[in-house]
């Protein structure tokens, strides 16, 4: 996820008015109390609605383990009177549960609130949705569960089997949250993109007796790379030459991510130019096509040399950049 703007950081746990190693037991005793006192059909609070609302999207963090963990995690990073930006990668690694996050199912008040720019941001309006409705019994199946993770820009182009360490947070007998990590081997497919997701069967949740244990879906996202940019399966690369190697023409080598190539530069080439390389984006059925930038850099003028030979030039290359303006 790229976060762009800072915003403004919501503590849920004051929202709630408790303390930051509250249970999980003692969470939903809390939430239960406020929700009736702030309920918009029974209340007479001048704020009624606003707070409930408040109260629901705190609750919907605080009462998943997994989500409260990677709140806490965030919450680590940020520091009273300073706005708040998330940084890069935050939630990366930690397990989520297909259970919505939005949901109030078994609470009894509310369900399906639209919640702040702050909680979408952080967890996305997929986990948002509605809850688990499958059937409640004792052979139930396991929770599907949720993850980001970062992968090479060249584990697309040539496939790759990484180990990965998840953070999975539990709850212990006493009710509070500790987080276990576990350690897999992951094939990623040659061709994926960023975004799409790797599904693990079986890697989810536990079941209950007899049922299957749920799955894991692993969300990809491309380690950023100052050389390259990405567009679906298309990518960029800005390639810094000479004047003289765009006017003149000139066959360079280009680093791509599936390894090196030669690249003929036309003569009378321009700054920002684009060249195609058909078919070496990302790989698949129809593979993407590289798209190489040229980026005219101009050698600084720091010797009485260098100095002298853009005199040379200005005298005898006449030439006016801004003549149609």
């Amino acid at each position: 996820m790229t976060i762009g703007l800072a915003m403004e950081f919501r503590d849920y746990y004051e929202v709630m008015g408790v303390a930051r190693d509250a249970t999980q037991d003692n969470i939903k005793r809390v939430y239960r109390k406020l929700a009736r006192k702030y309920h918009p059909d029974v209340s007479d609070e001048t704020d009624a609605e606003k707070r409930f609302k408040e109260l629901g999207e705190a609750y919907a963090v605080l009462k998943d383990p997994k989500k409260r963990a990677a709140y806490d995690e965030l919450g680590a990073n940020w520091k009273d009177g300073q706005d708040f930006q998330p940084p890069p990668g935050w939630s990366e690694g930690f397990e989520f549960s297909g259970e919505g996050a939005g949901g109030f199912s078994g609470d009894g008040y509310g369900g399906g609130e639209q919640f702040s720019d702050f909680f979408e941001t952080l967890f996305g309006q997929s986990r948002a949705g509605a809850g688990y409705t499958g059937r409640r019994d004792f052979n139930m199946h396991g929770e599907d569960r949720h993850a980001r993770i970062s992968i090479d820009l060249r584990d697309s182009y040539t496939g790759a089997t990484r180990s990965i360490t998840l953070h999975a947070p539990e709850l212990t007998d006493d009710g509070h949250v500790v987080t276990r990590d576990r350690t897999l081997n992951v094939k990623i497919p040659k061709g994926i993109r960023d975004g799409q997701t790797i599904r693990l069967a079986g890697q989810g949740g536990p079941s209950i007796g007899d049922g299957k244990a749920g799955d894991l879906f692993l969300e990809v996202e491309f380690r950023p790379d100052d050389r390259y940019s990405v567009d679906g399966k298309h990518i960029y690369l800005d390639l810094p030459v000479a004047p003289w190697e765009a006017a003149l023409g000139v066959t360079v080598t280009v680093p791509l991510p599936s390894g090196n190539v030669d690249l003929k530069i036309p003569a009378g080439s321009n700054q920002g130019s684009k060249l195609r390389l058909k078919g070496k984006g990302i790989p698949a059925k129809q593979p993407g096509d590289l798209y190489v930038v040229l980026d005219v850099k101009l050698p600084p003028a720091h010797s009485d040399k260098a100095k002298a030979l853009y005199e040379k030039m200005s005298e005898e290359m006449p030439f006016n950049p801004r003549a149609n303006l």
